[in-house]
């Protein structure tokens, strides 16, 4: 059975209308890393942190003033491939470094989440990477959707909203994009055919099905998806992600 997205005229000049009247720092931001493709950096630190900061925003406010945004713009990053290569237990590294840094919640699941991944990484010989790099050049749906459904089988605590937050913050995806509550809630105004809620997103095939909508609507209005996620994400924290502040 398949799904026929009435998609009119109005609906297409609503999105095209929000985004050229939403040119803020932040979708400049996002036009050049994912879509143009530009100072794109896949190695094992980008990864690690990339990791941590999916584990991190999963339950919890990480709009650039919190603490959970400050914490990922610490420069330099202080969980790195070699720190983690001296430490003897990687679990309870990630646990200290969190907490010294004023982070409490959550603390013990994503440090025993982030020594499960990270072993897997490590026993898979760090395969990730050249997985990863397939799609620097790629302009594939269904690449980006085998590889953010694969994340998402993979590693614990990494949904399908969160393997996507991973791709699409390493500028690797134009199509698939995190969608969480903001972006449900966006939906149901603009007049999505059923309504929405974010519970159930956790299913991959409830996910694909709201995804394939988005793409289909973004397809119409000529930009991509990437670029209305950003739109309306900056929107959530009042326009305050700027160029200078965003997470990578």
């Amino acid at each position: 059975m398949n799904i026929n997205w009435n998609i009119s005229q109005t609906d297409i000049e609503k999105v095209k209308n929000l985004i050229s009247d939403n040119e803020n720092a932040f979708l400049q931001s996002r036009r050049l890393r994912n879509v143009e493709k530009q100072n794109i950096v896949i190695d094992k630190d980008m990864v690690i942190k990339t990791m941590i900061m999916c584990l991190l925003t999963s339950q919890q406010r990480s709009g650039p003033n919190s603490t959970v945004g400050q914490f990922l713009r610490f420069d330099p990053f202080p969980i790195t491939f070699e720190e983690l290569t001296k430490t003897k237990n990687v679990e309870d590294f990630i646990k200290n470094t969190l907490k010294q840094s004023g982070l409490t919640r959550y603390v013990n699941r994503i440090s025993s989440y982030f020594a499960s991944n990270y072993m897997k990484i490590i026993d898979n010989n760090w395969t990730i990477i050249s997985e990863l790099e397939e799609l620097k050049s790629s302009d594939s749906k269904i690449k980006e959707r085998n590889i953010a459904d694969n994340l998402a089988n993979n590693f614990k605590g990494v949904g399908p909203k969160q393997a996507r937050n991973f791709l699409q913050a390493l500028g690797l995806t134009k199509y698939e994009i995190p969608i969480d509550s903001r972006i449900t809630a966006w939906l149901n105004d603009f007049g999505f055919p059923v309504t929405l809620t974010s519970s159930p997103l956790g299913d991959k095939g409830y996910y694909h099905f709201v995804s394939d909508g988005i793409q289909e609507l973004c397809e119409k209005a000529e930009i991509y998806p990437c670029l209305l996620d950003a739109v309306i994400f900056s929107s959530y924290d009042n326009n305050e992600w700027t160029e200078e502040n965003t997470i990578f």
